[in-house]
């Protein structure tokens, strides 16, 4: 019976060989793959999910314009497909709907000088709302207009000017790295003010 039993033991033994060696063949050629995948295919892969369909041309819109809202902010911000630019509108601009913005060259509001802008493209953001109240007193009025965010980190972005405010109209230019696809929409509401709106831009980090 001993002899059996052992006899048996022996034989199940080379049973479990294959499923070993078929895992540690596996993991070999994991390793092996991981070692020679060149490190693009992974950019590349994050790249193929930015698909966007906005194109180049301008984008405006001639609807609402509260008589009470005026810009009050600028900002931006990095995401992983495209660089945000938001324009904050405070007062009561519920309902905004009038902006052109388009790949053109940038002058100053009133005096019509040209600005000139980092990047190999220039776009003009025209927000049709003033800068300044209804006494005339400023809404928005940065340290250094040519610098209005600070952007040099920015994939795409490589300037945001402000370019003044007259006639309840506000222009700022954004320079960016190539003429590349945008978009344009309002949302509403803005940071501490729930009657104002925001406009955002985003423009694309690639075609």
């Amino acid at each position: 019976m001993v002899l059996l039993e052992e006899a048996a033991m022996f034989r199940s033994v080379p049973r479990h060989r294959p499923v070993v060696l078929t895992v540690l063949f596996a993991a070999v050629a994991a390793v092996l793959l991981t070692l020679t995948t060149p490190a693009w295919a992974g950019a590349a892969t994050a790249s193929s999910a930015c698909h966007v369909t906005w194109g180049s041309l301008a984008k405006s819109a001639d609807g609402a314009r509260p008589p009470t809202d005026v810009v009050a902010r600028v900002r931006a911000g990095q995401h992983p497909c495209y660089d945000r630019l938001v324009v904050d509108l405070g007062g009561d601009a519920r309902g905004f709907r009038s902006y052109d913005v388009r790949y053109a060259a940038v002058s100053t509001e009133g005096r019509g000088l040209p600005v000139p802008l980092r990047g190999a493209a220039d776009l003009r953001i025209v927000v049709r709302a003033p800068a300044y109240d209804q006494s005339g007193h400023a809404t928005f009025s940065p340290r250094n207009p040519n610098e209005a965010v600070g952007v040099r980190s920015f994939r795409t972005f490589r300037q945001v000017a402000f370019a003044g405010s007259f006639e309840g109209q506000t222009t700022f230019g954004l320079g960016v790295r190539a003429r590349l696809p945008f978009r344009v929409f309002v949302l509403a509401g803005s940071p501490g003010d729930p009657h104002g709106a925001r406009l955002v831009v985003d423009v694309a980090h690639r075609w």
